[in-house]
């Protein structure tokens, strides 16, 4: 027997209070049994909003105790090094990580399973050379501008970029599990499972007696996000080549490069807005000050819980409308504004 929110409050509440709560319990329903777009897209946002509310709380504790273990100073040394990785990580992505929810779901729709297989692989191994380049080039550029940087900023940036090719590639995977409404397997590598693991890695570096230091915990973080994105690509493979049967592969690379340019520099432009000022602290003050205010500025961060979580769930039903469809489309967009602007 299915479980029903409307049901369970008929036997359990007084009947005045199950009626007048019958219309909410009905909506509710809906999203989470429905198996209409609506429907599955409303359940991938509520488990979006769900798992950024779990990381905050990660978050919040994984500051206590990494300050605790460090020390401020070198906490936010870092900060600034973990923050600037992830910004670099993402835009090494250049796009691809969001222009894969735009095609994969067409694809599928339309039927164009050798589209899809290309995108699919090319996208992969696109994402894998461009991060580890721009890896490269960072790690060169940080040791011949080393005479002009603080000291104590050198050898963890050196050692910092070796996460981003994992840090982009887990991106990627993130778009890739976006593309198919796996919420899952789309947020919670990055969300839950990487912090948790960073957590336990320097737990387990410290046990063995290493310096409790930004080095030691750019150490845990590299072990953490190679552990994650290895096995969520792993996961995310297995899953894709399930649902797509082998055959033959059609490579667009130029189109999919010209789509993912524009939503390159839009999204960056977002992502720098919402992390820059890290950066900027980390430029002018000392890693005291960077500490402090990032963990100040990640509580005013829950606000954009609500939006990010709307995002993942009706991305890529966007995609599937934009083909004769714009009543649909119409339809979609004014229900997912309401999504997004109530709570």
């Amino acid at each position: 027997m299915r479980f029903s929110a409307a049901t369970t409050a008929g036997r359990f509440l007084p009947q005045r209070w199950a009626l007048r709560m019958g219309p909410l319990l009905g909506r509710i329903d809906a999203v989470l049994f429905s198996a209409d777009e609506r429907g599955e897209a409303g359940r991938m946002s509520l488990i979006a909003f769900t798992i950024r509310i779990v990381s905050a709380v990660i978050a919040f504790v994984s500051q206590v105790l990494m300050a605790r273990w460090m020390g401020s100073f070198e906490y936010g040394i870092f900060v600034l090094v973990w923050v600037t990785m992830v910004i670099v990580g993402n835009l090494a992505c250049l796009g691809f990580h969001t222009s894969v929810i735009r095609f994969i779901p067409e694809y599928r729709e339309r039927g164009m399973l050798a589209e899809l297989r290309g995108i699919v692989l090319a996208s992969r191994l696109f994402v894998l050379v461009a991060s580890t380049g721009i890896a490269g080039l960072g790690a060169l550029g940080v040791w011949l501008a080393s005479p002009w940087i603080e000291n104590y900023y050198v050898v963890p940036f050196i050692l910092g970029v070796i996460c981003l090719p994992m840090i982009a590639m887990g991106d990627l995977l993130q778009g890739l599990a976006r593309a198919n409404s796996w919420a899952l397997f789309a947020l919670s590598p990055t969300y839950l499972v990487r912090p948790v693991l960073i957590l336990v890695f320097m737990a387990l570096m410290l046990a063995m007696h290493y310096v409790p230091d930004a080095k030691t915990a750019i150490f845990a973080s590299i072990a953490a996000t190679y552990a994650t994105t290895l096995g969520q690509l792993m996961g995310v493979t297995s899953r894709m080549d399930k649902q797509i049967p082998a055959g033959p592969m059609t490579v667009h690379f130029g189109r999919w490069f010209l789509v993912s340019l524009p939503i390159f520099l839009v999204e960056s432009f977002f992502f720098l807005l919402t992390n820059a000022d890290v950066l900027m602290v980390g430029a002018y003050l000392e890693p005291n000050d960077v500490a402090v205010y990032f963990a100040t500025v990640k509580t005013l961060a829950l606000v954009h819980f609500v939006y990010f979580a709307v995002k993942a769930g009706v991305a890529q039903r966007y995609a599937q409308f934009t083909h004769g469809e714009p009543e649909r489309l119409a339809a979609f967009a004014r229900e997912t504004v309401s999504w997004t602007f109530w709570p």
